[in-house]
């Protein structure tokens, strides 16, 4: 398959962006300087209450730790896309985008941002998803280790310069995706991250 073709998008460190995911392309998210992590939300675009669910899909996939092969299921248990391709290895649907209150929260010492859920908010209001209906996000590239005792960390990403994703849609999607913006989740750096859309489908590779 030739995504060289596809162009890519870059967004910006701290930012996010939306836009729509037609059914059977593939979204490509690309880490171009390595360890940063990237929110991605999916909505049903036909109806955006229906929306990715990691509890439907640790249910139905049997693992925290989604990789190639693994799928991301909705709230209606319905797939909505699936990873076919993934160099990092690494990913967390764990935690829920960072936000004004996770800054004051676990960083009282820096200044206060708005985060990954200020920034999809702001992205998907034109498509009518308000706030409450963000959920948890499929954090790219995130590494949050759980533990025997059930306690978490959230480390640097262990991704490096050009490691990527490929999430093929399954349904006609609207996508909220970000370069994050939280301390810990990105080392203490922040880097842009990239994404291109491949609309060839999976019969013409």
């Amino acid at each position: 398959m030739n995504r060289n073709s596809a162009q890519t998008h870059r967004i910006a460190p701290r930012t996010g962006v939306a836009f729509r995911l037609p059914k059977g392309a593939a979204l490509v998210v690309v880490d171009p300087e390595g360890t940063q992590v990237s929110d991605l939300l999916a909505f049903a675009e036909a109806d955006v209450r229906e929306v990715i669910s990691n509890g439907r899909t640790f249910d139905y996939e049997q693992t925290l730790s989604l990789t190639t092969g693994n799928r991301l299921w909705s709230n209606r248990s319905r797939v909505l896309l699936s990873i076919e391709e993934d160099t990092a290895g690494q990913h967390d649907f764990l935690l829920t985008p960072c936000s004004k209150d996770t800054f004051r929260h676990f960083y009282p010492d820096k200044p206060v941002h708005r985060g990954c859920f200020g920034n999809l908010a702001e992205a998907l209001a034109p498509w009518g998803i308000a706030e409450d209906q963000i959920p948890v996000a499929f954090n790219c590239f995130m590494n949050v280790p759980v533990h025997a005792d059930g306690s978490i960390d959230v480390l640097p990403p262990a991704s490096k310069p050009g490691d990527h994703i490929v999430l093929r849609a399954h349904e006609d999607l609207v996508i909220g995706l970000t370069a994050c913006s939280a301390y810990a989740s990105n080392g203490g750096a922040f880097k842009p991250i990239d994404y291109r859309i491949d609309l060839q489908s999976e019969g013409n590779s």
